[in-house]
């Protein structure tokens, strides 16, 4: 298992203009820092910085022989502060809807700043943590080489601020807060198409049907392993990305971000909606040439980044092999680029 390392960081302060102080755990796997391109991986909601190895959430793309192989990439992950992982007690309860993704974004560019780091050979993140990515991009345009964001976007469209709004009504005045905001959760996580297929209406007992008790499994699940105030920090940095608040329009904004912009998206998400993608690459390539998107296809929604590894490899290989492109410097023939 990879080190657990801490960077103490005095006097932040955030957007609100609250100044903090807090700890910035991360971990590192593959080469040491500073031996090989650097890869930064963006953890999701319940996510956090065990990318790889035992009870690593991403073994299928990150590790030895993996797409993003650890014996060519330094692969780095910060959690997001609050988030509750590797046993730190630190919580921003009381003032918690003061953070934003742009401040999550400028404690982990102050994480690479202590770490010397100057340069990335790519950024990725899903999800919530794919917000943070695009965040960091607009934050400091020349840091990666590639920014890859999946299963997100740019913005929190008015879709997620509601369903945010409606886990934190749930996570604020419910008996059972964490049960119940996730039983919430996995209904847009996944799709009506993905439930028929897996359960088709049947009962899993006289009284409770397959649905149900797999909605409980998921509720009991994250109940014996998360945190009240870590669930609220991170759906508050869910319902507040936009790189565009106080700079201008996306396009103003995107112009400048000089990394290959990669996006991923999936056909049947729920929340952050495949033509909300396909918005934005267009959008981009009116702005930049430097642009590409892939699509997940699958029945099972937003989840599907955590499950479609066959696809989503085949759309992260031609930016991670590096022996191929040894070979072939122009990866646009295995990536859409139109």
């Amino acid at each position: 298992m990879s080190v657990f390392k801490f960077i103490e960081i005095d006097h932040f302060e955030l957007c609100s203009g609250r100044n903090i102080s807090l700890r910035l755990s991360y971990q590192v796997f593959g080469k040491p820092l500073g031996n090989n391109p650097i890869v930064l991986v963006n953890h999701a909601l319940t996510g956090n910085s065990q990318i790889t190895g035992k009870n690593g959430w991403w073994n299928d793309i990150v590790g030895k022989d993996k797409v993003i192989d650890t014996d060519i990439y330094t692969v780095l992950a910060f959690n997001v502060p609050g988030n509750g992982f590797g046993g730190l007690e630190e919580s921003f309860l009381e003032y918690y809807k003061e953070f934003t993704a742009r401040d999550i974004a400028r404690i982990f560019s102050e994480g690479l700043n202590r770490l010397n780091i100057s340069a990335l050979y790519a950024i990725v993140g899903a999800s919530v943590g794919g917000g943070i990515t695009w965040e960091l991009a607009a934050l400091r345009p020349n840091l990666a080489e590639y920014v890859i964001p999946i299963a997100t976007d740019w913005k929190s469209t008015d879709w997620v601020i509601g369903n945010c709004f409606i886990q934190d009504e749930i996570l604020n005045h419910s008996s059972q807060p964490l049960f119940d905001a996730r039983l919430h959760a996995m209904t847009f996580y996944r799709t009506p198409e993905s439930f028929a297929s897996k359960f088709k209406r049947e009962k899993q007992r006289k009284d409770a049907f397959k649905i149900e008790t797999w909605l409980e499994h998921h509720g009991e699940k994250l109940e014996g392993r998360f945190e009240l105030s870590a669930y609220k920090m991170m759906n508050q940095i869910l319902k507040t990305i936009d790189i565009t608040q106080g700079r201008g329009t996306f396009t103003e904004v995107a112009k400048h971000i000089a990394s290959h912009i990669h996006i991923i998206t999936i056909n049947s998400d729920l929340l952050f909606k495949s033509d909300e993608n396909w918005n934005t690459f267009v959008e981009l390539k009116s702005a930049k040439e430097n642009v590409t998107i892939g699509e997940l296809k699958s029945n099972d929604g937003h989840d599907a980044f955590l499950i479609e590894y066959q696809q989503l490899i085949k759309l992260l290989k031609p930016v991670f092999n590096l022996k191929l492109k040894k070979h072939d410097n122009d990866t646009s023939c295995h990536i859409r680029n139109w």
